[in-house]
Parts: C-alpha cells; structure tokens; sequence
C-alpha cells in the first residue's frame, strides 16, 4: 500500500510510457482474447457437464467435440464457398 502512495505522490507514474492501442482493454487482440478465454471456459464447463453430470467418459467428451470441430469447420467451409469466399 506504501509503495503504491509514494508511486502517486511521487509522481513516479509520469516516468511510464502509456500502453500502446495494439495492447489496449479495447482493442481488437484484447477483445479476441477475452473472447477466446470466454469460450475455452465454456468448454470446460460443458466437459464438465457431459463428464460428471451425464457421467459420458472422457474420451466420449474429447469424441464429441472433435465431431462438433468438423462439423464447425464443414459448415464454415461451405458457407464460405457458398459466399465466394473459397
């Protein structure tokens, strides 16, 4: 707590090059990371849900969510074919 009033007081914050906007709360990497975070929570829960409360074995889980990443990245892939992206 001390240091942190003397860092105030002593105006030791003005010696600090500001965060650049690449690394800002707002930015586009920032944001995409909290949204990664998000989801890789997500994940874990869901793990969680068709492991303990389903009582599906772990390598049912790990089965179920590499299908639903094919099947992600079919749909995907079509979608951009579709939109002449592909």
């Amino acid at each position: 707590k001390a240091a942190f009033i003397n860092f105030i007081s002593d105006e030791e914050w003005k010696s600090i090059e500001p965060v650049s906007s690449w690394f800002g709360p707002s930015s586009f990497l920032m944001s995409s990371m909290s949204a990664l975070f998000k989801l890789s929570m997500w994940i874990r829960h869901a793990h969680g849900y068709l492991t303990e409360n389903l009582g599906i074995p772990v390598w049912g889980s790990y089965a179920v969510f590499g299908l639903a990443t094919l099947f992600l990245g079919m749909v995907l892939g079509l979608v951009s074919e579709h939109l002449g992206f592909g």
